[in-house]
């Protein structure tokens, strides 16, 4: 039985402690021990997924982790409902527990259904209809490469469940197969609109273009510009997009996962390997 971190009180966006050094660096850096685990927690309101995962260590997991070449499950980037997190805590087999409230992709849901928590595709390990909750495993792999460490009890995160054959296609293709994540720099209003800078690395910025499509914390976003000095490109969430998501409740600094257009990385492994050959101007 997974050992959490009670709380009293829901904490807001603006009670998130800010990440600072050591950041995302320390958490490459950490890596599983076979020998010990970790101590149950204290009683703490403050206690973020980071904090627990880089003050400790940790066994290694026993299960395989899934292949992210194999589709298991598939997400429009439409999210269902905003939920917010109830508990977080280490789990007896080494890895971490999430427990998230929600009502809407509660609907029909059974062990083993994959729910998106702000773009990433995690397992339903245990649920209750009566208190509205449910709770999902964390790898600290998926901690290492998600905006997900950043979570700590009250947090929103979007939620989304995977698509059946008959769910319309709202958005576009999303395996909730989180390919890094981005900083955000800016948050500009423009009337009732939101311009929304990010930054990220040069590996996922060649996949991100103009017009394009891109899963942000999980929420299918067109593209707008791409500024390739700055490492960036930039969005806007009209007034709809902005009440039913969690990115605008988020400060500057702060992270969001990303996940690139699916269609980008094919083309791109196409002529990487000489498969197809590249279009040449006249």
């Amino acid at each position: 039985m997974a050992t959490f971190s009670s709380l009293s009180t829901a904490i807001s966006l603006s009670n998130i402690p800010k990440m600072v050094p050591p950041t995302r660096d320390a958490i490459l850096n950490v890596r599983p021990s076979s020998s010990q685990f970790c101590p149950k927690f204290e009683l703490n309101t403050n206690r973020s997924l980071f904090t627990q995962f880089t003050s400790c260590r940790k066994p290694q997991l026993r299960c395989k982790p899934r292949p992210r070449s194999s589709v298991q499950c598939l997400f429009t980037g439409i999210v269902e409902e905003i939920g917010h997190v109830k508990q977080v805590g280490i789990a007896e087999h080494g890895g971490f527990d999430l427990k998230i409230t929600a009502k809407t992709v509660l609907e029909g849901v059974n062990l083993g259904d994959s729910i998106s928590v702000n773009g990433t595709c995690l397992t339903v390990t245990a649920f209750d209809h009566q208190l509205s909750e449910f709770k999902v495993g964390l790898a600290p792999e998926t901690l290492r490469k998600t905006s997900l460490v950043e979570l700590t009890a009250g947090s929103p995160v979007n939620l989304e469940r995977a698509v059946q054959p008959i769910s319309r296609m709202g958005g576009h293709f999303v395996q909730g197969h989180v390919d890094g994540t981005g900083e955000i720099i800016s948050m500009d209003p423009e009337e009732d609109s939101l311009w929304i800078k990010v930054r990220t690395s040069e590996a996922l910025l060649k996949y991100i273009v103009p017009k394009g499509f891109i899963a942000v914390d999980g929420t299918s976003l067109t593209v707008v510009d791409v500024f390739d000095e700055e490492k960036a490109f930039n969005f806007m969430l009209v007034a709809y997009t902005q009440k039913n998501v969690v990115i605008p409740l988020k400060k500057v600094g702060q992270l969001v996962n990303l996940e690139v257009d699916i269609l980008g990385k094919y083309v791109q492994r196409l002529l990487s390997n000489g498969a197809i050959k590249p279009i040449e101007s006249p």
